[in-house]
């Protein structure tokens, strides 16, 4: 009964504070009218629903033929310390090894977020009655935030040798050592220039999937058609 008196105050505090019109809000408004309809494992339970539903689309969204690729935002360019590779083998006419490269790059990232989704679902699955008083006062990207903390260690080790089997499967690796090569073959360019690009594609692969998540969390908060369920529909009503 503390526990549920708590989490009524919290709550209640929060949405004055706050006046977030999204659906974990919603559920606070429920929360702080004293509605009977729903216990405290209905409203934990929405809430760990929703971040699956976000996690899981999001996830989803990414491993889709150009999920990167023609994302303008979140598309895999060259790596930083290479951009003046590209710009000289552009500049010879070897445009056709850095369109290649670059797509390859993407086309890794979109065949690893394939395998994210159950890092995520199996981090959300532990979230506590405490993690999602700090969810329910927090912004609107909070479960992206409190999924970020939970995954992201576990997320790198994981995705890491997926890279690297993805960029081998997708010829990055091959673009890569053709545009090196063809790169150190011209006499007026700079030699020994080679990041590691696993390590380079999976930073740039994690920051996309945890983008596209605090994407799917914003629309569960604001549209009522993200309630994809008839708890949801309960816990997040007006």
């Amino acid at each position: 009964m503390k526990k549920l008196l708590l989490l009524l105050t919290l709550c209640s505090i929060t949405a004055q504070a706050q006046n977030i019109q999204g659906l974990l809000n919603k559920a606070t408004k429920i929360i702080s009218t004293g509605s009977t309809s729903l216990s405290s494992d209905d409203i934990a339970n929405g809430l760990k629903e929703a971040l699956t539903t976000g996690a899981e689309k999001g996830c989803s969204n990414l491993a889709k033929p150009d999920g990167f690729f023609k994302n303008a935002a979140l598309k895999i360019l060259m790596p930083p310390e290479a951009a003046k590779v590209e710009s000289t083998l552009r500049s010879v006419g070897l445009n056709q090894f850095a369109d290649d490269f670059i797509l390859s790059m993407n086309r890794a990232a979109e065949d690893a977020s394939a395998t994210a989704a159950p890092i995520f679902v199996n981090a959300i699955k532990q979230m506590t009655i405490s993690d999602g008083i700090n969810i329910l006062r927090g912004d609107e990207t909070a479960a992206t935030t409190y999924l970020r903390s939970k995954t992201s260690t576990e997320l790198k080790s994981s995705f890491n040798p997926i890279i690297k089997n993805s960029l081998e499967k997708v010829n990055a690796t091959k673009y890569w050592e053709k545009a090196i090569t063809a790169y150190n073959a011209i006499p007026f360019s700079n030699k020994k220039i080679n990041p590691d690009l696993s390590a380079y594609v999976t930073e740039k692969a994690m920051e996309g999937i945890y983008s596209e998540i605090a994407k799917q969390e914003k629309e569960i908060r604001v549209n009522p058609l993200a309630r994809s369920s008839d708890l949801l529909k309960r816990v997040f009503q007006k």
